[in-house]
């Protein structure tokens, strides 16, 4: 049986505010971030004809909310960060056309008590959701060509959203510095590209791109050079991943991209096989995360204080606090 978050009077005026706040704010919708489902009936009389969406990470919490015209979010991160959750619910619901990607959200979440609603935030999308340009890959500071690393990226990021014979694909691109690259892999094995002269291993023709969407699927990275050629696949890296520190929940080939970009000048792109996220990995850093929806969407993150941290000194209620580096996780 699932867990119920109980409608009692914190959560009631919790609702009122997130009301008034949505009002005075301008806001599309009231998000609810829960961990249980809930009397949805006294939710929806507590906050009117406005859009609520409601999200969780277990189906079974979000049964029978939509007979009462709640949004429903289903996301797939459970035991994750709440600021990670929060932005999950925000991207599917863009995603699905439930949200503009420019939209004011009013966000209701349990950020110090779990199963309690007891913090609030303003998320306004637009400063923090927009189009990847060829500027954003720009701002990278890296002599690997502009056209090489977008026709990487627009792959990497189409694999993340189409996968694979409807399987989701995770996999990883080394792009630039080649040579240096390749002291720090060896072969799993079977190297798919070798043999193949230098056309047909060229990103820039759309049939190699789709023999790559296969390869893709084969465990190891793939290993590009700075004008575009694919030098080796199913490589394994060993670079050292010393004072690399990365977000919970990224895995081993996540570590392998930092790693690699840190002892390199090259740029690593990952695409997660849970979700489809593109990250471009610089000097051991996540440098830009690209969301592959019908058109590919770069989030910049905000910064969360969990219970017991620095932020817990701002009561409930406390709002994320926007970075000023460049989009990363």
């Amino acid at each position: 049986m699932a867990p119920s978050i109980k409608f009692n009077d914190q959560l009631e005026t919790f609702c009122q505010i997130g009301s008034q706040l949505a009002k005075w704010e301008e806001a599309d919708a009231l998000l609810f971030l829960l961990e249980g489902t809930t009397d949805w009936e006294k939710l929806r009389k507590a906050t009117g004809k406005q859009l609520v969406l409601v999200a969780s990470d277990r189906p079974q919490h979000l049964a029978k909310a939509e007979d009462f015209g709640f949004d429903i979010i289903e996301l797939n991160i459970p035991d994750s960060p709440v600021y990670e959750r929060l932005t999950q619910s925000l991207l599917e619901a863009v995603a699905e056309d439930i949200l503009a990607p420019r939209a004011c959200v009013v966000a209701l979440y349990s950020g110090f008590e779990g199963g309690t609603i007891d913090s609030l935030s303003v998320i306004r999308l637009d400063e923090h959701l927009g189009r990847l340009t060829v500027h954003d890959l720009r701002q990278l500071r890296t002599k690997i060509p502009t056209e090489t690393l977008k026709t990487a990226v627009d792959l990497a990021v189409a694999i993340g959203r189409e996968g694979r014979e409807g399987k989701p694909v995770g996999t990883l691109f080394v792009v630039g510095e080649h040579r240096g690259v390749l002291k720090f892999c060896h072969s799993l094995g079977f190297d798919p590209v070798r043999g193949y002269g230098a056309t047909e291993r060229q990103l820039k023709d759309a049939k190699v791109r789709e023999s790559i969407k296969e390869i893709a699927q084969l465990d190891g990275a793939l290993i590009v050079s700075a004008d575009g050629l694919v030098t080796a696949a199913c490589q394994y890296i060993s670079a050292p991943a010393v004072d690399i520190a990365l977000s919970k929940g990224l895995g081993a080939r996540h570590w392998a991209a930092a790693a690699i970009s840190r002892a390199t000048k090259a740029i690593a792109i990952t695409v997660s096989e849970s979700n489809g996220t593109v990250r471009l990995f610089q000097n051991g850093e996540v440098m830009l995360r690209i969301e592959p929806f019908r058109r590919a969407m770069k989030w910049k993150d905000f910064e969360y204080d969990p219970p017991g941290g620095k932020g817990a000194a701002e009561g409930a209620g406390g709002a994320p606090k926007r970075k000023s580096a460049p989009p990363s996780i």
